[in-house]
């Protein structure tokens, strides 16, 4: 812990003894970037610096979009979040929440203005069960590939992987 600022010390002084004390201890040795420029992006690009913050924090680039093209971006993905849900209870929630958060977009739009309608729910349960009808049938095929060439138990023979990315492998579709 650092010590306190004595009264009557400037805190010019103060902060340049704290740097000094530190720069003599070695605390700034063998820190990344010694030595080496501040790395800027490229001149003409204005949001290098968000760019450059995006990527350093793991953050999608999906979240700086605006509500309306979100959503839009929400919608064309719904296939590949529908296909890990396990249960359609859980498909109607999703779906009904995504189409409360249009309705609220709805009823109070934000630029920019772009069609969006709420998703017809029945549809996508339909899809939905088709699909997951597809991914069970080809997980126990694939299980019971590698029960008969391993001899193991089908259930242990995961090889660490989700029964999720085993079943997305499979499907070029889903890329």
């Amino acid at each position: 812990m650092t010590e306190r600022k004595k009264p009557g010390v400037t805190f010019e002084s103060w902060v340049d003894k704290q740097i000094r004390e530190a720069q003599d201890s070695g605390a700034f040795e063998g820190l990344d970037g010694t030595g080496k420029p501040i790395p800027l992006g490229d001149p003409d690009d204005e949001l290098w610096w968000v760019r450059g913050y995006l990527r350093r924090e793991n953050l999608p680039v999906d979240a700086l979009l605006p509500t309306a093209l979100a959503l839009r971006k929400e919608i064309e993905r719904l296939p590949s979040t529908l296909i890990g849900l396990r249960r359609e209870d859980s498909v109607r929630d999703v779906l009904d929440e995504l189409n409360a958060r249009i309705v609220d977009w709805i009823r109070f739009p934000t630029p920019p203005i772009v069609p969006l309608g709420p998703v017809d729910v029945e549809t996508w349960v339909s899809r939905w069960r088709t699909n997951r009808a597809e991914v069970d049938r080809l997980e126990k095929e694939h299980d019971a590939e590698s029960a008969a060439t391993s001899g193991r138990p089908s259930a242990a023979n995961h090889d660490g992987a989700s029964w999720f990315a085993r079943v997305r492998s499979r499907f070029s579709w889903w890329h």
